[in-house]
């Protein structure tokens, strides 16, 4: 007779048809089935937390394959894997990012974890099984990631200086003005002082870290949700170029690695996420009506206004940087160590990507979205 474990290998494995085998797991004894569908989701996801996963990207790409319900079931096993370890052995932006998930062991025994799910979460027990089979199978798809953030256990990155954490406090307080102000007007001018900050900031930490061998490029996967991710990428290649940034985009796991310097990456991350913000708020406000006999053309406009802004924000994020240059009192200084740091920069990204595909070009389909995205993004960031 074939066992429960035997049984999940060989549904994940191909050799036994997932209705079959879901039927046959639905009237084995739980005492039976729980142990070993508990063992198998909850070493799948310490297996790819050791090989370059990260808990928010863990998540997003089973609930892009799968479903909500499976994604949950991934919170969970990063909550069972994340206790096992003392505080100071996890890194500050590991936890974060369990934290925010909201990752907790809730529940007691492991061995009868799926039972205690039904109660907890009130959800049948025959679609429990299914969706551990469900998440189990994305799991096993998902292949190796450059480590990025230590997992818990191994030693963490130093963290930000000072200044550079002072820093990034007053661009968020600046953004968050941006996103919160109604008036196009009050969220350029808090757009606009946010890159000021943000591109002096960067061309002193360039001269600071000039002929410093530790001050080295690294990466950061940031999260492209739908719809319209290729769209909300460009725009996050946009604002990376414009901070002398790289990207790869991943469409198939929902990502983008960016690839720079410390204080450059975080530039981007907080500033792609405002500007998404100010985006989504204005394309609301200029949409054309929906419905069914608006639909694609809803759709159009949409796609077209988030180029058009992407564009539009990438020219005048560059035209602020060459202000900030033009400004600087040692621009003769700076230029060769902006140019050496450029070329770390594309080698760091060409040693993680050695063979990358460049992407297509966006076709506009709606005049009126393209110039609706780039008056919106004139309003949004700065002169």
């Amino acid at each position: 007779m074939t066992s429960v474990r035997e049984l999940v290998a060989g549904v994940l494995g191909g050799g036994v048809g997932y209705e079959d085998g879901l039927d046959l797991l639905t009237v084995a004894p739980a005492g039976d089935v729980d142990p070993v569908l508990t063992a198998a989701l909850f070493d799948a996801v310490a297996r790819l937390v050791g090989n370059g996963w990260q808990p928010a990207e863990l998540q997003r790409v089973v609930a892009r394959r799968g479903d909500a319900v499976q994604a949950q079931l991934v919170v969970d096993a990063i909550a069972a894997h994340l206790r096992g370890f003392a505080a100071r052995a996890v890194d500050p932006r590991w936890r974060a990012q369990a934290e925010e998930l909201g990752a907790a062991v809730w529940w007691g025994a492991d061995d009868d974890f799926p039972a205690q799910v039904v109660r907890h979460r009130r959800t049948d027990r025959i679609a429990l099984i299914d969706a551990f089979l469900g998440a189990l199978r994305v799991l096993a798809g998902l292949p190796p990631l450059e480590l990025l953030i230590p997992p818990p256990g191994r030693v963490a990155r130093e963290a930000h200086a000072p200044g550079n954490e002072a820093m990034l406090h007053r661009v968020r307080s600046l953004l968050a003005k941006a996103e919160a102000t109604t008036f196009p007007a009050e969220a350029e001018a808090f757009s606009a002082k946010a890159q000021e900050l943000i591109s002096r900031h960067s061309l002193d930490e360039a001269l600071l870290g000039a002929g410093d061998a530790k001050v080295t490029p690294f990466a950061r996967r940031i999260g492209i949700d739908h719809p319209y991710e290729s769209e909300k990428a460009s725009l996050l290649d946009a604002v990376a170029r414009a901070n002398r940034c790289q990207v790869v985009w991943s469409p198939e796991f929902g990502f983008a690695t960016v690839f720079g310097f410390d204080a450059d990456v975080d530039a981007v991350d907080l500033l792609h996420a405002s500007l998404l913000v100010q985006a989504h708020r204005a394309m609301a406000r200029d949409e054309p009506p929906g419905g069914k006999a608006g639909r694609a053309r809803l759709r159009s406009f949409r796609q077209s206004f988030l180029i058009g802004y992407a564009v539009r924000i990438g020219e005048r994020l560059a035209e602020a940087d060459r202000a900030a240059l033009a400004d600087s009192v040692d621009t003769a200084r700076l230029l060769p160590v902006l140019a050496s740091r450029e070329t770390q920069v594309r080698e760091a990204r060409e040693r993680a990507f050695p063979r990358t595909v460049r992407g297509r070009g966006f076709r506009v389909g709606s005049e009126e979205g393209w110039e609706s995205g780039r008056t919106a993004a004139n309003r949004a960031t700065l002169r």
